[in-house]
C-alpha cells in the first residue's frame, strides 16, 4: 500500500477556503505551478518563505509516492512600476540605471535567486521557465480573449474586460471581491486612460519610443502583462486544469484572480483546483518592509549585518525557524525566537546523528508497549505532515523521537524491549522526516574542527577523573561545560558524548 494512500492529505484550498482532502486530478500525478520570483530586486526573507513552503509541499508529494512536476516561473518581463498596468519596466529600469542590457540584469539576479535557494537548501523546480521565452504563446492567448468578445484593443494595447468576464462567470471568486466594490475603490479614469473601465487589466502594452524590451505583435510593438505570463507558463507545462497553484498572501488580489479570469474565459474551465497562499513576515510584530527598515536580506541574516540583528544566524536555523511556524500563519522575526531556533535546530539534528551512529542489536521477538509506542510516533510525523503540510506539529513530534533517540543512546531505554521492525519504522521516519521532507542539512559551525578537538581532550580527561575516582574534577568539567552552553551526556557503556546547546 503506498504511502499516499495510508496518510491522505488534506489541504486548506483558498479557493472557498476550506479544508479538503487532496486528489489530484491523474491519480499518482500532480501538476504544481509558483509564481516565481522577478528579477529586478534582491531576494527577500518573504520570497524565500513562500518558496519554502512549496518545497515542502513539492518534498513531502514525492515521499508519499506521488510524480511531481513543479513549474516555477521567472517573470523577466512586463513587472510594471507599482504592479499598474502603466509606468516603466521594472527590469528595464534597473537595465537603464546600472547600464546593462536587460538580459544582464535577469541573468545576474536569476544567478543571485538560485544562490539563495541553494543556501536555504530549496530543491529546483521540475521546469523553470521564463515569460521571455514565451512571447508568441501569450500573443496567441491575446488573440483568442479577442476572439471571445473578452477583451479589447485600445491604441495598441489589449485589455480584459472584467465586466463582459463578470457576465459569464463571476469575477473574485478567489479573493471574494465584487465588481461593484472594485468600481468603487481605486482611481478613476482620466482622459489619457486607455481603458473602458478601471477594474479592467492589461493583456498587452503598446510600447513607447522610449520602451527596451519590446516584441512584434498584430497590435505594433509592444510587452506583455504581467498576469497573462503565468497563465501561459502554468497552463503549456500542466495543461487547462492542474492541481496545485500558488504564492505569496500578496498575489491572490489581483494576481492570482486574475490569472482565473483569463484562463476561464480561454479555455472555458477553471485553471486550478487548489490554490494555496503562503503568509506574510513580521518583525517585533510589525509588517517587514523596506520603507520601515525592517527587512532582511539572507546575506544580511547570515552576517549579521543588520541593525535589528545581534548576530549572523545560519541557513539552517532559518529554514528550521521558518517551519516551526504553519505556511498560512504570520511568522514574526524576532533575535530571541532566531536563537530559540538554533537551539531547536541542533537539538534535532544531534538526535539524527546519535541515531546514526547507533549500534542497535538485540532485538525483542514479540511487539511490546515500547515499541508501539515508538511506531506510533513515526505515524504521527505522517498524520501531522498530511495534515495540511503542517510542519510545525510535526517538529512537535520529532522532538518527541529526539528524546526517546538520547534514551537509546544513553541506555535509558534498550532495544531488548523493542522489535526490529518497531525500531526500523521509527529510525526510517525520523532520518526521512529529517533530510527528505524537511530537507535539514548538517552544518560546519564555525571552528567547530577545533572545538570537537578540545572536547575530544576534555572527554578524555574526564574519563580519568572518573577511572581515578576523582570525581570533584569529573563534575567540574561537565558543569563548566554547561556553564559554556555544551551539554556532556554519559551512557551507560561508559561512552560519553557532548551537543552544543
Amino acid at each position: 500500500m503506498k504511502l499516499f494512500e495510508r496518510f491522505p492529505v488534506t489541504v486548506s484550498n483558498s479557493l472557498g477556503g476550506q479544508k479538503e482532502t487532496f486528489k489530484p486530478l491523474i491519480e499518482g500525478f500532480v501538476g504544481m505551478y509558483v509564481c516565481g520570483p522577478t528579477v529586478y530586486n534582491h531576494v527577500h526573507l518573504g520570497n524565500v518563505r513562500t518558496f519554502l513552503t512549496f518545497d515542502i509541499i513539492s518534498r513531502y508529494l514525492r515521499h508519499l509516492g506521488f510524480k511531481v512536476r513543479y513549474v516555477r516561473n521567472i517573470t523577466d518581463v512586463g513587472h510594471l512600476e507599482n504592479d499598474a498596468d502603466d509606468g516603466e519596466d521594472k527590469i528595464a529600469k534597473k537595465a537603464k540605471l546600472e547600464r546593462l542590457e536587460p538580459m544582464e540584469v535577469v541573468k545576474n539576479y536569476t544567478e543571485g535567486f538560485h544562490e539563495v535557494m541553494r543556501q536555504f537548501n530549496i530543491l529546483p523546480p521540475s521546469i523553470e521557465p521564463t515569460a521571455t521565452g514565451h512571447i508568441l504563446e501569450q500573443i496567441e492567448i491575446c488573440k483568442k480573449l479577442l476572439d471571445a468578445g473578452i477583451a479589447y484593443e485600445s491604441n495598441g494595447s489589449i485589455y480584459f474586460s472584467v465586466r463582459t468576464y463578470n457576465q459569464l462567470q463571476p469575477y473574485g471568486i478567489l479573493s471574494g471581491r465584487n465588481i461593484e466594490e472594485l468600481m468603487e475603490s481605486g482611481r478613476d479614469l482620466d482622459a489619457q486612460d486607455e481603458k473602458r473601465e478601471k477594474i479592467d487589466f492589461a493583456l498587452w502594452k503598446k510600447a513607447s519610443p522610449s520602451h527596451i524590451m519590446r516584441w512584434n505583435s498584430p497590435w505594433g510593438p509592444g510587452f506583455p502583462g504581467w498576469h497573462i505570463e503565468c497563465t501561459v507558463m502554468s497552463t503549456k507545462y500542466l495543461g487547462e486544469t492542474f492541481d496545485i497553484h500558488g504564492g505569496g498572501m500578496d498575489l491572490k488580489f489581483p494576481h492570482h484572480e486574475c490569472e482565473i479570469a483569463q484562463a476561464s474565459a480561454a479555455n472555458g474551465k477553471p485553471p486550478v483546483r487548489y490554490w494555496i497562499h503562503s503568509n506574510m513576515l513580521t518583525v517585533n510584530g510589525q509588517k517587514m518592509s523596506k520603507s520601515l527598515g525592517n527587512s532582511f536580506l539572507p546575506a544580511e541574516l547570515f552576517s549579521g549585518n543588520h541593525p535589528l540583528l545581534s548576530r549572523g544566524f545560519s541557513p539552517m536555523t532559518v529554514r528550521f525557524f521558518m517551519l516551526q511556524s504553519h505556511y498560512s500563519s504570520t511568522l514574526d522575526f524576532s533575535n530571541e525566537a532566531l536563537q530559540a531556533a538554533e537551539k531547536g535546530y541542533r537539538r534535532l539534528f544531534n538526535a539524527l546523528l546519535a541515531l546514526k551512529a547507533l549500534k542497535a542489536t538485540g532485538f525483542a521477538e514479540t511487539s511490546s508497549a515500547t515499541g508501539a509506542g515508538l511506531a506510533s510516533l513515526a505515524d504521527d510525523c505522517y498524520k501531522n505532515m498530511s495534515d495540511d503540510f503542517n510542519t510545525a506539529t510535526t517538529l512537535a513530534v520529532l522532538f518527541e523521537m529526539s528524546s526517546r533517540i538520547n534514551d537509546l543512546h544513553a541506555g535509558v531505554l534498550k532495544t531488548s524491549e523493542i522489535t526490529e521492525s518497531d525500531f526500523k519504522k521509527f529510525a526510517d521516519t525520523y532520518i526521512m522526516m529529517m533530510e527528505d521532507v524537511l530537507g535539514f542539512l548538517p552544518e560546519q559551525q564555525e571552528g567547530s574542527a577545533h572545538l570537537k578537538g578540545a572536547m575530544d581532550v576534555l572527554i578524555s580527561l574526564r574519563k580519568k577523573a572518573k577511572a581515578d575516582r576523582n570525581f570533584q574534577l569529573s563534575d567540574k568539567i561537565r558543569d563548566d561545560l554547561k556553564s559554556a552552553g555544551i551539554q556532556l551526556k554519559d551512557g551507560k557503556d561508559g561512552t560519553m558524548s557532548w551537543e552544543a546547546e
